[in-house]
């Protein structure tokens, strides 16, 4: 079951790694892209299908645009403003049609204007020679009048808009955005052979983010004014589209960064007239009273004469050849993606919870960072791909991986309660040291046990019974270890190695480790009856036991850790182990545990310079003669002589 577990943790986290990695491609190729035609319906249709990531989107990039808006001027464009300040000198709306003549007439005579777009809808006439006057302008100079067209595709209003007369169909271009109505100029002005198109379709917000280049009605064509004038005016022919639904707008130049003069200050020619040579003129209303007012992405409210500029300077930036080369921005976003989804996986489990969200915060900079750059180049690419991406791997493989590594606590913790006594754990649990395992100078007492002549125990053995054989000796001597508080340090093949006193202080470590000893020869004696009844050979444990100064802790390299004990008391015992194959007890004891003993009898077995050691060690072990072996050793006065026994 452990096993099956363990092997389904990578693939759920490649599995959440695949779900992150179709966040960003459905953002890239799916719902974003499908919502470009969704934003042609008014606000309120287009709002059903701006779910989940399409508004935010548009919130990023509108971030963007206004850290990439530029104030530099822009020579190629003049606007005229009939703004507050005209109506307040020369009258209210609507102006006599004479006058918006001759105001045509001034831009294109006294100040050598190229064209002049009028985004001014004329849908009645006025029944004065300033109509014909301004439509004879239209017919036989650069002047292109607007008409608007209606975008109610949802059809809520009860009655279509048809007002006025249209014009300007155009057969240089095909398909373009259907449109439900439209408000037309007179018919005189509607015979002009350039009339652009100033329709717009907001976002669901309300913000103007795209416009139509070309509108579609009862099977006609009709151009964009901006784009009507830059075919007309602009020179180098018409413009070639690659695309002839939506534009995104730019937005490239603040309000700021173009030439914007009164239209009474033209009427009243109080402009040098050389500073608006060969530029190409807009004539709109920024007057609130005139209600052409929109939100954009760079403020609340600008006026509709604005956004015509912006779209005019777009499209001669494409005409020159001084737009962004474009970029794949969408195979960019899934690449990050990708990217930043296989590295998160594969640096999860190496990371804390922290960590992997500092690696996310971390991986989402970067990303605004390129996908401000991407942005110039693609307006199609959706740049919260990727942190949508990163915000699924917050909310789900951050806490996934988090549950297995808690997963994983939880095992390696009841791993350590097999090697370590549960008293321990729990102690060492509530412990208020911050790291309770560090290496630190303990006294100790070790316990060094082995199976004397287990090659030949095992080598006329089946590989399966000898490989029983050694885990039930090895049990005999892990048993007593855990149920005396012991700390198991490791097996050595087909013995052990095991101390007392660290990671946690032992007030009597030393009787603990004397205590295991005695339950490791009982077991190990049940253990050789039974296989001597079943023919084998008998089985002798030795082991050898020292007390003394150690460095317990947590050792290891970069590769590898394991908690263990070492010092010259650890050495001491492994030498006792190996010296009881030369005396018929099983167990040695250094001096060392003798002195720190209080509930044991001893007998000395003299002295032996042992392997590493310059003087000869005093060897010792258990008194049984007024013990029953099967019984624990109770006495409180050692067998040793006072006067002969050790010191600490």
């Amino acid at each position: 079951m452990a096993e099956s577990r363990s092997q389904a943790r990578p693939h759920g986290r490649w599995v959440i790694a695949a779900l992150a990695f179709l966040v960003t491609l459905w953002s890239q190729y799916g719902n974003l892209a499908q919502l470009s035609f969704a934003s042609n319906a008014p606000a309120g249709a287009a709002g059903t299908r701006a779910d989940l990531l399409f508004l935010p989107n548009e919130r990023l990039r509108d971030a963007f645009l206004r850290m990439q808006a530029s104030s530099a001027p822009e020579p190629r464009i003049l606007v005229v403003d009939i703004d507050e300040a005209s109506l307040t000198e020369l009258g209210p709306w609507p102006w006599p049609r004479e006058r918006l003549a001759h105001l045509v007439e001034i831009l294109l005579t006294e100040y050598g204007a190229r064209g002049v777009a009028l985004d001014i809808v004329l849908p009645s006439a006025s029944g004065t020679p300033g109509d014909m006057r301004l439509a004879l302008l239209a017919r036989h100079g650069p002047v292109v009048p607007a008409q608007a067209f209606d975008f109610d595709l949802a059809g809520t209003r009860p009655q279509q808009l048809r007002d006025g007369h249209l014009g300007g169909a155009t057969p240089l271009y095909k398909e373009g955005i259907p449109a439900s109505g439209y408000v037309g100029n007179y018919p005189a002005l509607a015979a002009a052979p350039q009339i652009g198109a100033i329709g717009f379709i907001p976002d669901p917000d309300g913000a103007l983010r795209r416009v139509p280049l070309l509108t579609q009605f009862e099977g006609r064509h009709y151009p964009a004014l901006a784009l009507a004038l830059v075919n007309c005016c602009a020179g180098n022919g018409p413009l070639e589209l690659d695309n002839t639904g939506l534009m995104r707008v730019p937005y490239r130049r603040d309000w700021s960064a173009y030439t914007v003069v009164s239209a009474a200050d033209i009427l009243a020619q109080r402009i040098v007239p050389s500073s608006a040579a060969r530029r190409l003129v807009v004539v709109g209303s920024s007057s609130l009273g005139m209600a052409d007012r929109v939100e954009t992405p760079l403020a609340a409210s600008r006026p509709g004469l604005g956004v015509q500029a912006t779209i005019l300077s777009a499209l001669l930036d494409r005409q020159q050849g001084k737009t962004p080369a474009p970029w794949p921005g969408r195979l960019i976003a899934c690449l990050f993606a990708l990217a930043s989804v296989v590295g998160c996986m594969l640096l999860f489990p190496r990371l804390s919870a922290a960590a992997s969200v500092g690696l996310l915060a971390a991986g989402s900079a970067v990303w605004l960072g390129l996908a401000y750059v991407v942005s110039a180049h693609d307006p199609d690419f959706a740049p919260v791909g990727p942190l949508a991406t990163n915000l699924f791997l917050l909310a789900v493989a951050v806490p996934y991986q988090w549950q297995v590594a808690q997963g994983r606590s939880r095992h390696l913790l009841q791993t350590l309660r097999q090697y370590v006594a549960p008293a321990v754990v729990e102690e060492l649990l509530r412990s208020e040291e911050d790291d309770p395992l560090c290496p630190r100078q303990r006294d100790v007492t070790t316990l060094v046990a082995d199976m004397e002549g287990y090659t030949g125990q095992v080598e006329t053995l089946p590989v399966a019974e000898a490989a029983q054989l050694t885990r039930d000796f090895l049990d005999c001597l892990t048993g007593p270890v855990i149920d005396h508080q012991g700390t198991l340090d490791k097996y050595t093949g087909d013995g052990m190695m095991a101390f007392w006193g660290a990671p946690l202080p032992l007030e009597q470590h030393a009787d603990l480790a004397l205590d295991a000893a005695h339950a490791i020869t009982r077991r190990v004696a049940n253990l050789s009856r039974q296989r001597e009844r079943a023919g084998f050979k008998p089985l002798r444990v030795r082991i050898g036991i020292e007390s003394g100064v150690a460095m317990a802790g947590d050792f290891g390299t970069s590769f590898r850790s394991i908690y263990t004990a070492v010092g010259d008391s650890v050495n001491t015992a492994a030498r006792l182990e190996q010296v009881a194959r030369d005396f018929p007890h099983n167990v040695i004891i250094g001096p060392g545990a003798v002195a720190r003993a209080r509930r044991h009898r001893f007998v000395a077995l003299g002295e032996r310079l042992l392997r590493g050691k310059e003087k000869p060690t005093p060897l010792y072990t258990f008194d049984t003669s007024m013990n029953h072996p099967g019984t624990p050793l109770a006495a409180t006065q050692p067998a040793v002589p006072a006067d002969t026994r050790p010191h600490a």
